[in-house]
């Protein structure tokens, strides 16, 4: 049973845009593995920009200046 965590920041991705990778990365394991699809878990994780840190820095700040 695969089981695949996405990681995303929190910044309107939508209802559409999220079944779209559950679908993709399902078809992805199942032609590239043979995974069975109905085993395969995916799930998608929103991040707040505030917790999501890079280079000792939130991302929020990171953005807001600039980089």
């Amino acid at each position: 049973m695969p089981y695949v965590n996405i990681k995303i920041t929190r910044e309107g991705a939508t209802q559409e845009q999220k079944a779209e990778l559950i679908a993709g990365v399902t078809d992805l394991l199942r032609d590239v593995l043979g995974k069975n699809p109905a085993t395969t878990v995916v799930v998608i994780d929103e991040i707040d920009t505030d917790n999501w840190g890079i280079g000792g820095e939130s991302v929020t700040v990171r953005r807001a200046r600039g980089s």
